[in-house]
């Protein structure tokens, strides 16, 4: 790879960092090809992206952007986990760490808050955005629903006791 590639592959990644809310560090020495595939299938159904990043190229892509307490994590064999969604790369990576012990969680940031493997284990249990906006949704609209049924069950009351009152008047 000759300087103008490394350069390139920089900024470009540089730029992917700039847009994503959340980094997940990992390392993931021993993993075959399909395992790998498998990874990243499962990371992209979440939401997020997995990219094998070469150590140097990151730390340098790194400098001056709100990832930068990040680059003490890059020795070995790294790939980073990232997403716009502060949870989804958190909850894919802890959860395929789980099931396969050759992914292994180093830890990861949110904006500028440095987070250790606890942090994004603690993270990976929560709800996903879009969870949560589904059960926001759910909590608006019950009371609506609610008190529709609640409206119409005097109207059916009264209506029943005109109907009896005019049974008995026949």
């Amino acid at each position: 790879m000759d300087r103008t590639q490394k350069e390139e592959q920089v900024s470009s990644l540089r730029e992917t960092l700039e847009g994503a809310e959340l980094v997940v560090v990992t390392h993931y020495s021993g993993l075959t090809v399909a395992e790998m595939g498998q990874l990243r299938g499962q990371i992209r159904e979440a939401g997020a992206n997995f990219k094998v990043t070469k150590n140097r190229l990151t730390k340098l892509a790194l400098a001056g952007t709100k990832f930068e307490g990040l680059s003490d994590m890059f020795s070995g064999p790294t790939a980073i986990a990232y997403s716009s969604d502060p949870v989804a790369a958190a909850k894919a990576s802890v959860n395929f760490s789980k099931t396969n012990e050759k992914l292994v969680v180093l830890g990861g940031a949110m904006g500028t808050e440095s987070l250790d493997v606890n942090g994004i284990k603690a993270l990976a249990t929560l709800p996903s955005l879009d969870e949560l906006r589904a059960k926001l949704v759910g909590m608006i609209s019950t009371p609506a629903t609610r008190i529709a049924g609640v409206l119409q069950a005097p109207a059916g009351q009264v209506a029943r006791v005109i109907g009896a009152h005019a049974q008995a008047g026949e």
